[in-house]
């Protein structure tokens, strides 16, 4: 069956022109271990459940037993959750009075999780009283939780929440000894920023209940492991990262609608591909962008294998949040059982729930990180398994540059997530909180919030706080954790509402850019029109409709120069890296269909100005001489220099964790402040949050691929696959390609 399918894909002439690359990655067998002394319920479980156990989970067991803070990197479906389970539920079954906190970034996880841990106190004849409380806990069970059970599961925003009580969770805070932090590389950027300091508050109120918990986390594989954690949590982890569990062969096909210039979208290859794996008997999951073309693409199947297969049509659906819980339950069990040959989804089954073991799954588009396609390509062939993985790109230069160069996806993590704990505006929300918590010490300050005493004092300043002989104390009216969005930075939101219902909050930036009045804006896969902005209530409200074009706001911007914090010098050029001011004025927005513009309107809102932190290089003068007398063209330079930024910023997230809306741009032929031409790439965010700084590190890499990629795109003038970008607020104008190759070797 699966055979079929890669004779098919290899030998079909309508597919073959379309694979880029085929990758088979080696089966893997299994290497055991056993972890000694283990209470007899639990030895009895292993051995009821067949269960033995991988040297990495052994090794885990043992560095969480010795009493140290652990990181875990295998891959997806390695036992992770198992590797750390064992040493907890040990302790608890040892210490009547132990407790343990888990942290997950979604509630999905969490419910699945408490299942996993019911049936280890129930088959090892335990009782922890496992429970998770989240904005779901029924207000009647809440208080019997906090004082009765022994492991909660929770998330980051209810545990915001929660802290300033902490003194209604003392039994629990005393007794703590374990906080894993499971799915971890899930806290970068902004949220990561938040969270870092969420768990050393959270650290600190443990410590004043005089325990002192180990941490645990559990992440995909990244290129800054040790950094990473060590930002995350404030302390220093040992990483479990030799994957010793067993893994069938795996087939990953790079397939490129565009590779040959083809007449089908991204879409339509996706459905072909659906129907030929499901048409080989492989059940395979589908990933698709959005939840619209999940259900489009299931729909589209459907209808075909109607006229050619009807058998199979009711074994075919889409699966997405919005969907019923029960509805949600029944496909998942039905996969399980092989009662479905196809599903197709968003990245709701990326990873939590437990699906079986899978022939195939397809990833229509790269889905924006590597972690993120790994975790969905270990959806298929589980255990020992063989399966067959296909990733179809779309148009943009990231698919692109992926297509042609396959050893970035199947070598070493290249990926770093970025935590950043110098934002002032992080840090003054999160120094609040922990003062409300309990009064703050100077030897607190420097010990969990690095002695930042410019956002100290300007708390001072705000009247919000107050010395006493126990620290600073908090003496303001209204909860700060109220006023934090883990999600921004920002304190001025936009909330957007549909028929009077709040569907969601944004900062100014993306109000301005995303939601302005006439903007098509799209929230979980459906499309709605802003019928009104009121910029002085910061309400935003939208009507539902169906339409088939998008809107892009057009925009002037300004950089200037406020502090040079750092330069390197990199081969024959250098790079500076500081603090900067933006200027954007959103002036008009286009309504488009398939890159045709259908019509302009104006737009009227005041200049939106912030500081952030970015980096900047600038070209020789001789340069734009020489350049200028190849291309006499006007705009030559000016295009070779605002191509090398798109460029630039569309590779970045292969680097460096991040949405490639994080981050801004400007290229102009003359600064006023350096006098040169000058290119600046910038944290799209208030105060920045450490992405352009850690591209300052790694922008060697950063400029090797990005050539590599304008390189192999085969167009001559520039087009999406490399230098054109659909948020360009200049409209991609003017961009030269020519003459970029001839300007830009920094290196």
């Amino acid at each position: 069956m699966l055979q079929n399918v890669l004779n098919t894909l290899e030998g079909n002439r309508t597919f073959k022109r379309k694979v880029e690359h085929i990758e088979t990655l080696k089966e893997r067998k299994a290497q055991y271990g056993e972890v000694k002394d283990l209470p007899p319920s639990i030895q009895k479980y292993l051995q009821d459940s067949h269960i033995k156990l991988y040297q990495h989970q052994v090794e885990a067991t043992q560095l969480i037993r010795d009493g140290e803070n652990v990181l875990i990197t295998t891959p997806t479906a390695s036992g992770k959750t198992l590797a750390f389970n064992l040493p907890i539920i040990e302790t608890l079954s040892q210490d009547d009075q132990a407790t343990a906190l888990y942290i997950y970034p979604a509630k999905a996880l969490a419910n699945d999780q408490l299942s996993v841990l019911k049936h280890l106190e129930s088959s090892c004849r335990l009782d922890f009283k496992p429970n998770i409380y989240d904005g779901d806990t029924p207000k009647n069970i809440r208080p019997w939780i906090k004082e009765n059970s022994r492991l909660i599961l929770t998330n980051p925003y209810m545990l915001h929440l929660i802290m300033g009580w902490h003194h209604q969770w003392s039994r629990f805070y005393k007794n703590i000894r374990y906080v894993v932090i499971d799915e971890a590389h899930h806290y970068r950027g902004v949220f990561g920023s938040n969270v870092a300091f969420l768990i050393r508050r959270l650290r600190r109120i443990c410590n004043h209940y005089g325990s002192y918990p180990q941490f645990i986390l559990s992440s995909a594989t990244l290129a800054n492991p040790d950094e990473f954690s060590r930002n995350l949590v404030g302390k220093t982890f040992h990483e479990v990262n030799h994957d010793t569990s067993p893994s069938g062969r795996k087939h990953f096909v790079l397939y490129n609608p565009f590779a040959k210039w083809g007449d089908l979208s991204t879409h339509q290859e996706t459905k072909n591909l659906f129907q030929l794996m499901v048409l080989n008997d492989l059940q395979t999951l589908c990933f698709t962008v959005s939840r619209k073309m999940a259900e489009i693409i299931a729909m589209w199947t459907k209808k075909e294998l109607n006229e050619t297969k009807p058998e199979l049509v009711n074994r075919i659906t889409a699966y997405r949040s919005g969907y019923l819980a029960e509805e949600r339950r029944k496909i998942e069990k039905d996969l399980k059982t092989g009662n479905l040959v196809g599903v197709t989804c968003t990245n709701a089954l990326e990873l939590g729930v437990d699906l079986g073991s899978l022939d195939g799954v397809i990833i229509s588009g790269y889905p924006g990180t590597m972690i993120s396609t790994w975790q969905q390509a270990g959806r298929a062939g589980r255990a020992e398994n063989e399966s067959l993985v296909v990733m179809v790109a779309f148009e943009n230069a990231l698919d692109q540059y992926l297509m042609k160069h396959p050893e970035f996806l199947f070598h070493k993590s290249h990926e770093n997530a970025v935590i950043d704990l110098e934002n002032k505006k992080i840090t003054h929300g999160h120094i609040l909180c922990a003062i409300k918590e309990l009064p703050l010490t100077v030897d607190d300050f420097e010990k969990y919030f690095q002695g930042d005493y410019d956002v100290l004092e300007t708390i001072r300043q705000e009247g919000l706080v107050q010395e006493t002989l126990t620290g600073l104390t908090y003496i303001g009216r209204e909860d700060p954790a109220l006023k934090i969005s883990l999600d921004q930075i920002s304190s001025d939101h936009f909330k957007v509402f549909h028929n009077k219902r709040l569907m969601e909050t944004m900062d100014r930036q993306h109000a301005y850019s995303e939601a302005h009045e006439g903007a098509v804006l799209i929230n979980q896969g459906e499309t709605y029109i802003v019928d009104s902005f009121n910029l002085n209530n910061r309400k935003i409200n939208v009507k539902k409709m169906d339409v088939d074009y998008h809107t892009q706001a057009l925009k002037n911007v300004e950089v200037s120069i406020e502090k040079e914090i750092s330069t390197r010098e990199i081969g024959n050029f250098q790079v500076s890296f500081g603090e900067v001011k933006v200027t954007q004025d959103f002036y008009k927005y286009k309504e488009m269909l398939y890159g045709k513009t259908l019509a302009t309107h104006e737009l009227e809102l005041p200049p939106l100005k912030y500081h952030t932190r970015g980096l900047w290089f600038t070209v020789p003068g001789h340069v734009a001489d020489a350049l200028e007398n190849i291309f006499p063209k006007k705009d030559a330079y000016a295009g070779s220099l605002h191509g090398a930024e798109h460029a630039l910023i569309s590779m970045f997230p292969l680097l460096v964790l991040c949405d490639r809306f994080d981050i801004g741009g400007l290229s102009t032929n003359y600064h006023p402040e350096t006098g040169k031409a000058t290119i600046f790439i910038y944290d799209a965010y208030e105060g920045g949050i450490g992405l352009a700084e850690k591209a300052v590190e790694v922008m060697e890499k950063l400029v090797e691929v990005t050539r590599d990629m304008v390189k192999s795109c085969q167009c001559r003038k520039g087009c999406p696959t490399c230098i054109y970008s659909p948020k360009c607020g200049n409209d991609n104008k003017p961009l030269h390609k020519r003459e970029l190759f001839s300007s830009w070797k920094p290196c």
